[in-house]
């Protein structure tokens, strides 16, 4: 027998011959050196677009959501489109850490931390859309119950609006739970291992006091499952709620049960594509290959495969509901998205949603980190594009030719998506310096049975 724990065939999860100890040398070496010259380099980048989206929220707020490329027809565009495509994108995180925790999946184990990571930043971003779309943040806080002696009436419950701030809130606050509770271990052996006084004081406050005794590592154990299979619902709930906003309106092309499924097997592919944009970039910039393999890129390649299909399955589904409904109106919006005005963007959402996954059947593809790099890319643009095409082209023709409009965006409108950009990528640089990248804990859990040097002398041994 060649092996207790594992089919031979599985290929080593890490790679480089580890010990123990070299993983916690590589998993601390990002936050104990010094920056190299990519991160700066993508990080004043990353700041500029950041502050030049600062300048125009704070135009937008100043003068009034007038600034914006909307029109009266079409009330909800550029902003609204950036909210769910921000919110899709965190979607990976919670799947990955939690989904993959209750089902056991070692290749998680390497790509948990980032994804959890992005999640939050994502969301965060996400925030900030319906906050500028007010018109006056500053009385944000009506969209909260709270009483009429406050002077703000009662807020509807009835609108998915409201069901959005609970879903996203909740989301946000589980997410960073799970995140945090992950990275008790790390920052304790970077708090052991740091030489300045200040570090090693901030390193054990965030630590929370973890020893590494049998006790904390049951509680670990314990909290992890729980918060997991409390996350597990939000990956269906949030992206589902999200598409209530358009399923429970009576637009013709909105108003439709198939929203929900679709929508969170959309955020799962673009929220897959975005972990693997940044961990191609960021295994070659923190120098981890041993940790993120090909095989990871490749796995999370065929779960992008797998989501695309349904996604494209489900643009099928529409259209063939749309002509059987025998509804004009109904049919009108679907012909209008193909043939319309905004033919280019439909055609650009099925390209990139629907062909290009495909690509990943061949094993020679889905192998290739230039090709994966650049679906990833491809992916995000077009699940873009098909947040713009159901929000924009459903509202820009409705039922009186009289009110037929169409959009574009203003330079602020691109400008505050452009800062959006720019402040994930902001935090996300900023959290790859000061925070352990890989969940070092947990990859020492699979180094005796996934490690390349543990596999050789195990089939040795066993043959």
């Amino acid at each position: 027998m060649a092996s207790h724990y594992e089919a031979p065939i599985r290929k080593p999860l890490i790679t480089g011959n580890k010990t123990y100890h070299q993983i916690s040398v590589d998993v601390a070496r990002p936050i104990e050196g010094n920056a190299n010259k990519q991160w700066w380099i993508v990080f004043s980048i990353a700041l500029i677009l950041f502050m030049w989206g600062i300048v125009c929220i704070i135009y937008t707020i100043s003068t009034g959501i007038g600034v914006w490329g909307l029109n009266k027809t079409v009330g909800w565009a550029w902003d609204i489109t950036n909210f769910v495509w921000w919110v899709g994108i965190g979607h990976a995180g919670t799947l990955i850490s939690a989904v993959l925790l209750l089902f056991r999946q070692k290749w998680r184990m390497g790509i948990n931390r980032s994804a959890e990571a992005m999640t939050i930043f994502s969301v965060i971003q996400a925030g900030l859309f319906p906050l500028i779309h007010m018109g006056r943040p500053w009385l944000a806080y009506w969209i909260v119950p709270i009483p009429n002696t406050f002077g703000s009436l009662w807020v509807n419950f009835n609108s998915p609006l409201l069901w959005d701030v609970f879903a996203i809130s909740t989301y946000l606050t589980v997410s960073l739970v799970f995140w945090w509770t992950g990275l008790l271990p790390d920052f304790a052996m970077i708090r052991d291992r740091a030489v300045k006084p200040f570090q090693k004081k901030i390193y054990s406050l965030v630590s929370f006091g973890w020893s590494g005794r049998a006790k904390d590592w049951q509680r670990f154990e314990e909290v992890s499952l729980v918060l997991a299979g409390l996350a597990t619902p939000l990956v269906l709930s949030v992206h589902t709620i999200v598409s209530f906003d358009f399923a429970t309106s009576i637009i013709p092309g909105w108003h439709t049960t198939i929203f929900p499924p679709y929508f969170v097997a959309g955020a799962i592919f673009s929220g897959f594509a975005m972990v693997n944009t940044l961990l191609i970039v960021m295994r070659k910039v923190c120098n981890l290959e041993d940790y993120i393999t090909l095989q990871h890129i490749e796995l999370m390649n065929i779960v992008i495969m797998i989501t695309g299909s349904i996604v494209g399955c489900a643009y099928i589904t529409e259209l063939f509901i749309a002509w059987y409904s025998g509804v004009e109106y109904e049919q009108y919006a679907f012909l209008n998205r193909a043939t319309g005005p905004y033919w280019w963007a439909y055609w650009a959402m099925m390209t990139c949603n629907v062909f290009s996954p495909q690509l990943m059947w061949f094993k020679k593809l889905r192998t290739s980190i230039v090709f994966s790099f650049v679906i990833s890319i491809v992916v995000n643009i077009g699940m873009w594009f098909e947040r713009f095409v159901i929000i924009v082209t459903s509202l820009h023709r409705d039922y009186l030719p009289s009110s037929w409009t169409m959009f574009s965006p203003s330079f602020i409108d691109i400008g505050i998506f452009l800062g959006t950009i720019g402040f994930f990528f902001v935090l996300f640089l900023l959290y790859a310096r000061t925070f352990p990248v890989i969940a070092q804990a947990e990859v020492k859990t699979i180094l005796k049975s996934s490690g390349d040097n543990y596999k050789k002398i195990r089939d040795k041994n066993g043959k």
